[in-house]
């Protein structure tokens, strides 16, 4: 079901946890809600879940207004499943009454609950589990039981409190994959609230980008890493170097720009403009392989990231030292060439 937000807004005393957000998820889609802590992601959720009242705007599910000044559906007819951070599992029930939990107020026939609840616990692998307590099972284990729950309530929304937080880091690249599988599986409209941005680059279809309550950007993963529409992105998401440019001549979705006494040739935004401006480059947007017209960038630190090494170097005429990628280690003092094959330039203020 898709889920539709409209000038949302929510305060704790004099505190605005969230603000005025307008955003749309389309059903069956996997959309990650990213931004650092206290930025209002889990308060966010909660508001869809119907844990919390807004103080302003609507929130609809499926089309239905299941939130606004005048109304407020209850959690349990919202047909929402939510995957809380610490689980939220009976620990003195077992794994198959956990599962069964949420479905055993729904007034099915005592057969149809039990042939859902084995259902659900086969998807997730957790069949031979089933008699067990959570507290036998491991960290990942007990998020698929938390799984299995979604799955046993046929929920059309499924809401995820940064679900894999609690695992160990060998464990969540494993886990994201059971992740994507679950939503191909289910079908169900998915929003996935994390401040890690590596999984909601690798899980979600869309991304929104929250900072102090307020929506800052909506839009594909590649979209947010490429063209961030504000500084603040650019230097959440990724790793980049911004630098202040004057902007020579812009058009059809490039800019020439002049930073200290180089010119770059950059993507730009449609309504980009001659004048002063800020560029990210990525480090994508750098060869550090040699040839003609290389220019010599000082390096200050080196980090090893398996594969590649990881450099910061400082050019004149940059604001901040670039972030490079080198197939071999260059020790902090030395010099790598450095030659310009893109970057994106921010839109511009009014």
């Amino acid at each position: 079901m898709s889920v539709s937000l409209r000038a949302l807004t929510k305060r704790f005393g004099p505190q605005t946890a969230v603000s005025d957000i307008t955003l749309d998820v389309e059903a069956g889609s996997f959309f990650a809600i990213l931004g650092p802590s206290g930025c209002g992601k889990s308060t966010l959720l909660r508001l869809i879940a119907g844990l919390e009242t807004p103080d302003g705007g609507e929130i609809a599910i499926g089309g239905e207004t299941v939130a606004s000044p005048s109304r407020h559906v209850p959690p349990e007819a919202r047909n929402v499943g939510v995957v809380f951070q610490s689980y939220a599992l009976w620990p003195h029930m077992s794994v198959r009454d956990n599962v069964a939990f949420p479905v055993e107020s729904a007034g099915l026939a005592a057969s149809e609950r039990k042939a859902r609840v084995e259902a659900s616990l086969d998807k997730v692998g957790l069949s031979a589990f089933a008699a067990r307590r959570p507290a036998s099972l491991s960290g990942g284990q007990r998020q698929r039981v938390a799984l299995a729950r979604c799955l046993a309530q046929q929920a059309g929304t499924i809401l995820m409190d940064e679900p894999l937080a609690n695992l160990d880091p060998h464990l969540r690249q494993s886990m994201e994959e059971e992740l994507a599988l679950f939503h191909r599986q289910t079908g169900a409209t998915t929003l996935y609230i994390t401040h890690d941005q590596r999984e909601a680059m690798a899980l979600a279809d869309r991304i929104a980008i929250l900072w102090e309550g307020r929506l800052l950007q909506a839009a594909s993963p590649e979209t947010v890493y490429l063209r961030p529409t504000s500084e603040r992105v650019a230097r959440f998401i990724g790793r980049s170097a911004l630098t202040r440019v004057a902007v020579e001549a812009a058009e059809n979705g490039m800019a020439q720009v002049k930073a200290g006494n180089q010119t770059l040739q950059v993507r730009a935004p449609d309504d980009a403009r001659p004048g002063a401006g800020t560029v990210m480059l990525r480090p994508e947007h750098i060869q550090t392989d040699g040839g003609d017209g290389a220019l010599r960038a000082k390096v200050l630190h080196v980090s090893y990231r398996g594969g590649f090494f990881e450099a910061t170097a400082e050019l004149p005429g940059f604001d901040e030292p670039l972030v490079l990628h080198l197939a071999r280690r260059a020790g902090p003092g030395g010099e790598v060439p450095v030659r310009f094959t893109g970057g994106w330039l921010l839109p511009q203020d009014d």
